[in-house]
């Protein structure tokens, strides 16, 4: 099954992921560890939690103005 993580920097060092489809989160000291762990978790809640098939999602970026 194909799965989205978003990842990004922790202000305390390391990194955040997170899987919007199952709204799972973990962290790790490497982008390769925090999908590592990221994986483990959406493992663990799909074991709870199936997700039955369906299309796969959008996932795009935009703007909003920056303040002073």
């Amino acid at each position: 099954m194909h799965m989205t993580a978003v990842i990004t920097a922790a202000e305390e060092g390391g990194f955040v992921s997170y899987n919007p489809e199952t709204g799972t989160a973990s962290q790790g000291e490497t982008i390769e560890e925090a999908i590592a762990n990221l994986r483990e978790a959406v493992e663990l809640y799909l074991e709870v939690f199936p997700i039955k098939g369906g299309a796969a999602p959008l996932v795009t970026s935009f703007d909003v103005p920056e303040h002073a």
